[in-house]
């Protein structure tokens, strides 16, 4: 079963599905934008719930197959990680609001401390927050980002709007992108 290759249609079934996921987390991104922040918490959590369910539909494909094709039900259960599904109908949790704390600048309650995936999560809080005052500079992520932005701004014939909300460097590279994604029309005799 492990040599065999992903069946055609699944496979195209998953990259036009990560193609949807990845202009969600597009979108996740450009409401995080100053010039669209009246409804940025709207749109963010529409866009990064629509990218994360249809990556649970991506998994679940995958699942089915190999269900079908007679996976082991605890080697299909230990690849679909399910220790880690945590359901967005319960709201934010603890941990969540610590992290939160921890951006924000502010202190966890002694009870909220006395748990350690709090502690972490906060601390891990603080050093997004730390790593917020500095400019971004992480090559990998501006690069991701741009590669959004340009891949949008090419599907939407808007290339010029990547100007008007990005940082220069982030714009500059996600024009790159989009230009490079340019069509080349057939000759014609």
């Amino acid at each position: 079963m492990a040599d065999t290759p992903m069946p055609e249609p699944l496979r195209r079934a998953i990259h036009h599905l990560v193609s949807e996921v990845m202009l969600n987390c597009q979108e996740v991104l450009r409401y995080t934008e100053p010039d669209v922040a009246h409804d940025w918490e709207r749109m963010t959590l529409y866009r990064s719930t629509d990218a994360a369910d249809t990556m649970n539909m991506v998994s679940m494909l995958v699942a089915a197959h190999c269900e079908r094709t007679g996976m082991d039900p605890h080697t299909l259960s230990s690849y679909l990680q399910v220790g880690q599904q945590e359901l967005r109908s319960a709201g934010p949790q603890e941990e969540d609001r610590a992290h939160v704390a921890g951006l924000m600048g502010e202190e966890l309650s002694y009870e909220a401390m006395r748990t350690e995936v709090n502690r972490m999560r906060h601390h891990r809080g603080q050093q997004h927050a730390e790593q917020a005052e500095r400019p971004e500079d992480d090559p990998q992520k501006l690069f991701t980002e741009a590669c959004l932005h340009g891949l949008r701004a090419k599907l939407c014939d808007d290339v010029d709007s990547l100007d008007s909300f990005l940082p220069p460097q982030v714009a500059a590279m996600a024009r790159r992108v989009a230009e490079y994604l340019e069509v080349s029309e057939p000759a014609t005799a």
